[in-house]
């Protein structure tokens, strides 16, 4: 497990989340939305979708979020997810969920399985992830310092947006991929091992 240095864990002031594999498990399947908008390879859903014209952007604009909108029917809590966030609360450690789900979409799944954060920017919100303006917003929200707060995601544009808000990346893999060592500081299989290094700060 790669975890930062003792001197960044003992600043940590609040912790951000992404949603869909991260927080919770909505059995999204990112290879057939993307096979049925025919999105090329090496490029995001929402990257392709905003290169669209007007028409085939609404058409494929309502496909994912049809999809989007069954996942969030099913969506269950990742094992230590829900332990994890409650003692945040405890802590009085500030928790926010940042997504490039539609908020109509996250706004249920939250609702459904009764997750409680501070703050939920959604695709509607703010650029998507990579870019870190939903990262840089929260923190000034909140009036703390990029560098004091972790941000915890499953996929590239996760750390990505993490590194560029100058934030903590931490990775969730529960599958022990292994995979992006070199863009993450903080490498997690489970959020039991959060939790954990969390009571030792």
């Amino acid at each position: 497990m790669k975890i930062p240095d003792p001197a960044a864990l003992s600043s940590i002031q609040g912790l951000i989340f992404d949603l869909d594999g991260t927080l919770v498990d909505s059995r999204l399947d990112f290879t057939a939305i993307r096979r049925e908008l025919t999105c090329p390879d090496g490029l995001g859903v929402l990257e392709y979708i905003a290169s669209l014209p007007e028409q085939a952007r609404q058409a494929a604009e309502q496909i994912v979020l049809q999809h989007e909108r069954r996942g969030a029917e099913r969506a269950e809590w990742m094992p230590g997810a829900r332990d994890c966030l409650q003692y945040c609360e405890r802590r009085n450690l500030p928790t926010a969920i940042l997504t490039r789900n539609a908020r109509e979409v996250a706004d249920l799944t939250l609702s459904r399985l009764g997750i409680r954060v501070d703050m939920l920017l959604a695709r509607e919100d703010c650029p998507p992830k990579p870019a870190p303006d939903g990262l840089l917003h929260i923190a000034n929200a909140w009036g703390l310092p990029p560098g004091n707060l972790v941000y915890v995601g499953d996929f590239i544009y996760d750390l990505q947006a993490a590194r560029r808000a100058e934030m903590i990346s931490c990775f969730y893999d529960p599958q022990k991929t292994g995979k992006y060592q070199a863009e993450t500081d903080w490498h997690l299989t489970g959020f039991d091992q959060l939790t954990e290094v969390l009571a030792t700060t």
